[in-house]
Parts: C-alpha cells; sequence; structure tokens
C-alpha cells in the first residue's frame, strides 16, 4: 500500500521546510533508513530519512520549494501502483489535476478594493525578517553584506542580523537582482517584516512597497508567487513531536550541509577538522567561512580584549547606552517573569566536603575538566527525575509536565545573559556534561550559539559562586517552574564532638512559581538534590 511522506517538524520553532536537494527521483528504489532529501529548516539544513521501503512513485515538492509542517513530500509504494487514492486521503493540494487550479486562483481576487491593493510583480520576491529564536520578536540589521542593483545567488548572505540571542547570518535563497532594501543598517524590523525584494534588473517595486507600508496589502494575494506566498505563511501545529533517541550520535561520518561540502572542497579544506554550529554538530556555510587553522583560532582567543578605563571629569555628564537585542528582550521576559509568576524562595545548605574530594578524584580520570556547576547539573537533572512537578511549565490553563530533562545554564555576556541548555541532561555522564558544557559556552561567547542550543530548557542554574557571592535569589527564566541560584563553597567552623572542624558549605536558593510548584514540592526536590551533591556516588548508579 502507498505510503505518504510529510514535512516532519525538525525543530520547536519550525512552521515550515525548504527541499534543498532530493536525493532519489520518481522511480528509484527506497529503503528504510534511505536519505531522501535535504531540509533547510529555521534551524539548520537537516537530512530527511525513509521510514518506507519500496519506490519512490511520486516527489510533491521540488527542489528550491518550501513545505508547510506536516505537507505532503512524496509516496513510496509498489512499483506502479496508483498512488492517487493515497494523495486524496492525505488532503494534498498536489492531488487536483493543474488545470482544477486555475478557476482557484481567478476566484481569489473576488474583492472589491482592488485598487488599494498591489500585487507583488512577476518574478519578484519579497524577503522578510526570519524567526531565529523562540523568542524573538524583532532583528536589529547588522550590516548589508548587499547594496541596491547587486546581483544575488541563492546561497549569498544577504545581511547579519542581530537577535535578542545572537548575531546570526540571514541567506535570501533567491537568485536576481537586489531591487529594494527595506531596513537600514543598524535599525530593526518585526518578525516577517519586508527587508529586502529581489528580483529582474530594472522591476519597478516602488506601488508594491507603498502598499505594504500603508498596510493596504494586509490580506493582498501575490497572484504571480501565490503558491509561494501560502507556503511561506506559518500554521499552527496540531501537536508537538517529543524529542526522542540517544543525545549523542553514533554516526561516525562528517555531518554538512551540501553547500558546506562544495565549500570545503573549493579552499581545499579537510572538513573534518571543521566545528559544526548546526543541529547535532552539523556543518553549515557560516562554519567554512569562518574556519581558521589551529594556531591561528588559538592566537585570537588568547588576544585581550580593551577595557575602557574610567576618565575623571569635573563636569557633569552621562553617556546613552542604546539598548541590543539581547538586553531588550532580558528586560521584557523577565520582568513578564517576575510581575506574572508569583515567586517564592527556598534556601538550602549544602555541605560540599565530599563532593570536592569526589570532584578531585574524578577529574584524574576525566578526559574534560568537571566543575561543580557541572556536578550541579547532573544532580538537579537526577532529582528531577524524583520530583517531575518541578520539571513543569505554567501553560495558562493548564501545566505541562516535561518527560523530557534540558538544564539551562545561565550565563553572562557583556551584552547580557544567555542561557545555553544541556539537553537530556540526566541521560549524560559527568565528563559529557562538561564537554558539552565547555562547548556551549564558548560558542555563546564567540555569538555562535544556534537557536537550539540556547532554547527548550525545562529547569534553569545560575550560579555567581565563582563571583563570591554567598546566597542570591534568581528570576525564573520561562518557561521553566524553577531557577536555582548557586552561591560559593565557603569554608565555616562548626562544633563536632567535643571539638571544632572547618567544613565546606554552599546556600542554593530554588526561586518557584506557586502556579505550578507547591512549598512541599520545592522543599522536597532541594532534600534531594542535597542528597546527591553530598554523597555523588549516588549520582552515578
Amino acid at each position: 500500500m502507498a505510503e505518504v511522506i510529510r514535512m516532519p517538524r525538525l525543530s520547536d520553532t519550525m512552521a515550515e521546510g525548504r527541499i534543498v536537494s532530493w536525493n532519489k527521483k520518481v522511480g528509484d528504489k527506497v529503503k528504510a533508513g534511505d536519505v531522501l532529501a535535504e531540509v533547510e529548516t529555521d534551524k539548520a539544513t537537516m537530512e530527511l530519512e525513509s521510514y518506507n521501503e519500496g519506490t519512490l512513485l511520486y516527489i510533491g515538492v521540488e527542489a528550491g520549494k518550501a513545505a508547510k509542517v506536516d505537507g505532503v513530500l512524496a509516496v513510496v509504494g509498489k512499483a506502479g501502483e496508483d498512488f492517487q487514492a493515497a494523495l486524496n486521503a492525505a488532503g494534498s493540494a498536489a492531488a487536483a489535476p493543474k488545470e482544477e487550479a486555475k478557476p482557484a486562483a481567478a476566484t481569489a481576487p473576488a474583492n472589491t478594493d482592488k485598487k488599494e491593493k498591489v500585487a507583488l510583480p512577476a518574478g519578484a520576491k519579497d524577503i522578510r525578517m526570519p524567526l531565529l529564536s523562540d523568542t524573538m520578536t524583532e532583528g536589529k540589521i547588522v550590516s548589508w553584506n548587499k547594496k541596491v542593483g547587486d546581483t544575488v545567488k541563492s546561497d549569498d548572505v544577504l545581511a547579519e542580523v542581530e537577535t535578542d540571542k545572537a548575531t546570526m547570518e540571514v541567506v535570501g535563497y533567491e537568485e536576481g537582482t537586489l531591487l529594494y532594501i527595506g531596513v537600514e543598517a543598524g535599525k530593526a524590523a518585526k518578525v516577517n517584516d519586508i527587508i529586502a525584494i529581489v528580483g529582474k534588473a530594472g522591476t519597478d517595486v516602488s506601488a508594491y512597497v507603498a502598499a505594504e507600508k500603508s498596510g493596504a496589502n494586509a490580506a493582498a494575494v501575490n497572484t504571480g508567487n501565490a503558491a509561494e506566498k501560502s507556503e511561506s505563511t506559518a500554521q499552527p501545529v496540531a501537536a508537538v513531536q517529543p524529542e526522542t533517541g540517544n543525545p549523542t550520535s553514533s554516526d561516525a561520518r562528517v555531518k554538512a550541509s551540501p553547500l558546506a561540502k562544495k565549500l570545503a572542497e573549493e579552499k581545499g579544506i579537510d572538513i573534518s577538522k571543521i566545528n559544526g554550529s548546526g543541529d547535532g554538530g552539523r556543518i553549515v556555510k557560516k562554519d567554512v567561512d569562518e574556519y581558521q587553522p589551529a594556531a591561528a583560532s588559538e592566537s585570537k582567543q588568547q588576544a585581550a580584549t580593551p577595557v575602557a578605563a574610567f576618565t575623571g571629569t569635573t563636569q557633569e555628564g552621562f553617556t546613552d547606552i542604546p539598548l541590543t537585542q539581547m538586553r531588550t528582550v532580558i528586560a521584557r521576559r523577565l520582568s513578564e517573569s517576575m510581575f506574572n509568576a508569583p515567586h517564592f524562595y527556598l534556601t538550602m545548605e549544602i555541605n560540599m566536603d565530599t563532593a570536592i574530594t569526589a570532584r578531585n578524584a574524578m577529574n584524574e580520570v576525566s578526559p574534560v575538566k568537571i566543575s561543580f556547576n557541572d556536578m550541579l547539573i547532573k544532580a538537579c537533572a537526577s532529582a528531577l527525575r524524583q520530583h517531575p512537578a518541578v520539571n513543569s511549565s505554567w501553560m495558562g490553563d493548564f501545566i505541562r509536565q516535561n518527560h523530557h530533562i534540558h538544564i539551562g545554564s545561565a550565563l553572562a555576556l557583556p551584552d547580557g545573559l544567555i542561557v545555553p541548555v544541556i539537553k537530556f541532561a540526566d541521560q549524560k555522564s559527568l565528563s559529557q556534561i562538561a564537554a558539552d558544557a565547555k562547548q556551549l559556552y564558548q560558542k555563546a561567547k564567540d555569538k555562535k550559539l544556534q537557536p537550539a542550543e540556547f532554547s527548550g530548557n525545562t529547569f534553569t542554574i545560575s550560579n555567581l559562586g565563582m563571583m563570591d557571592i554567598e546566597e542570591f535569589t534568581a528570576i525564573i527564566n520561562p518557561p521553566d517552574s524553577c531557577i536555582l541560584a548557586v552561591g560559593r563553597i565557603k569554608e565555616v567552623v562548626v562544633k563536632k564532638g567535643s571539638g571544632f572542624e572547618v567544613t565546606n558549605i554552599m546556600k542554593v536558593t530554588l526561586s518557584c512559581d506557586h502556579r505550578s510548584v507547591d512549598g512541599a514540592v520545592g522543599a522536597a526536590f532541594l532534600q534531594t538534590l542535597k542528597k546527591y551533591m553530598e554523597n555523588p556516588v549516588t549520582m552515578l548508579v
């Protein structure tokens, strides 16, 4: 029986995927596990595997085009089998004959205010501000790599965009001439606002731009690109697919996008030596462009960052510092968290004597240095398995208890705070957590952190112990229900028997959202965390 293959949801923010290339053609034999196509999402270029065996009977989306999540991509079945019934059952628009699509297009502009709406000229394509992170509402254009009149290729990086999390590249995926730039460098645009238009040289797009700015095109249909317009509109997804599988890949081959492989070959670079910044360590174009030999990279990292010294003055004055996208979103989200979520706080002391001894012993054999923060990540993840109510999110009219455990570890940057996420932390060893955390922290400092690496947290840790802070309270990091604030390890004198001795104490404070976590639940979680930290060997069982 013919089986329909649909566009999978490959990231938590994905609304559609673009087919970069097909690895099979109609008539080819397909096995379970075969890579059918390369799919570009909002976060990375990924492989689409087949879970069916048979013959590829139909391809519904050609290379270079996009399809919405759950849209029909292909049909696999027996050679010569009639697959039309499967397409009809799937509700695919492609199942209808092409001749039947014409009347629908003709009846679409049945609106009476045609004069107010202006269609984009045939062959032209508008490029809009993409959603580059789950919390992004607007992006600031840092710089344009092209100017009006320049020839543009589908894989050209048009601009650098600063989001609330990082500075990222925007690729147009269109070929032609850059006809219009809608946002100058240094200015911001909201998600889905037009930032540029690409088309044939000499095409006049001024009427379309004017209609967009006036709002007259809010409900307009681009008759020349109707299919593309409908595909680019994000639709709600019926259900979120749970993240499954082993968090570490056993695939020994190099994972890279086709474009990255081509560029590496042209530049004579051994692609296996490049660290990938895409999902699962996949190598993308940006990684090849920024690759430097180890020696040059190390010397660059060792270069001191100049710090502006304070200059004394007898005149009153001040400096107004423009808000970065990161700082803007920090202010908005944490304000919403503080004033919308009823916080309460639980503080506990943890004896760290055994943890100190255990850490020294583990670091003698660990391939990567394990920190106390790594131990806390593991301990929190282990404790969350026993207290699922803490691993939850307040959703307004229901509470979502997450089955997976993703620990966010807050990191201070010059521009603000970012929270790299250790995925499936409960399933990882301490050395794996330490290696993942080290890599994520470095990528965050280099502004190379990808959206999938700073989103999806179910619990967060904020550690200021290395800055000699004894204890503090932290604001809950949405969508979490709790955040753990960690102070420094302090030597204190305690009475033992008839004498006194020095012991090492660390204070932790759990901030809880009272809507989803009660006091007794939070206290029980801290008791379990304390047991793990005071006897670390129990985390390894």
